[in-house]
């Protein structure tokens, strides 16, 4: 009954996801919505861990088999891509570059940021 009541409450935060994406003025995704709403949940305590922990470590440790089905499209439409392999390995190589690249400036700012934090704090009387 645990997992059940799991389930249901990350399918609401989806299906809550998918509505709110319905009235924005702009086209969002709404598994992304759905996983800013879960964040929103969760820091805000409406939603503790536990709740759903469970079922959603068993999602994350199962995660592959929710490629499956692209992977077989891409398999499938093998003919659309062959001419294009060069050009998209190229923008392959170059988009992941860049999303390292700016992970790491990321990460090296919020290292900034919270160092200087921890200063100001060290100094507050």
């Amino acid at each position: 009954m645990k997992i059940l009541k799991q389930i249901s409450i990350l399918l609401g935060v989806c299906i809550a996801g998918s509505i709110i994406t319905r009235f924005l003025p702009v086209p969002f995704p709404a598994s992304v919505a759905a996983m800013i709403l879960l964040l929103i949940l969760l820091g805000t305590g409406l939603l503790k861990l536990h709740q759903i922990e469970q079922t959603a470590d068993f999602l994350l440790q199962n995660m592959a088999f929710f490629f499956i089905p692209a992977a077989v499209g891409i398999a499938a439409d093998f003919g659309l891509f062959k001419n294009y392999l060069l050009q998209l390995a190229v923008v392959l190589v170059i988009t992941t570059l860049l999303t390292f690249a700016a992970t790491a400036f990321t990460v090296s700012a919020v290292i900034r940021f919270t160092e200087r934090r921890r200063q100001r704090k060290g100094q507050q009387p």
